[in-house]
């Protein structure tokens, strides 16, 4: 029986994934250089999925080794203790190509634990 707290783990990495891929609809990657708001907002983003991913238990996390844990994870870390050097190429790349199978991923695990609730 999953625990409440990595349910509500999973939902915020799959809400603010879903949010980010929503902030790049109909966008191009230069927009991301001239729109400091979204450029905050991509990175904010990015560092909650990462946090989120860090608080689900290590036994949850082998329980789904399809989804890229410790790049996740490193990868708040980094935007968080490397934000004067953040490669917007990179975080272009991560909200446009990245996210869209993390989010089947985490739809799929909600899916089950959904089931496994009622």
């Amino acid at each position: 029986m999953p625990r409440r707290d990595d349910v509500v783990n999973f939902m915020h990495m799959l809400d603010h994934s879903r949010e980010a891929r929503e902030m790049v609809h109909g966008k191009v990657r230069d927009d991301l250089d001239r729109d400091r708001q979204l450029n905050l907002a991509l990175v904010r983003l990015l560092e909650i999925i990462g946090e989120a991913a860090n608080r689900v238990p290590t036994d949850e996390r082998e329980r789904y080794p399809d989804i890229p844990w410790y790049q996740i994870i490193g990868l708040r870390n980094r935007l968080i203790h490397g934000y004067d050097s953040v490669d917007l190429d990179i975080v272009w790349q991560i909200v446009c190509d990245d996210l869209l199978p993390l989010i089947a991923s985490l739809e799929q695990i909600v899916r089950g634990f959904e089931d496994r609730l009622r």
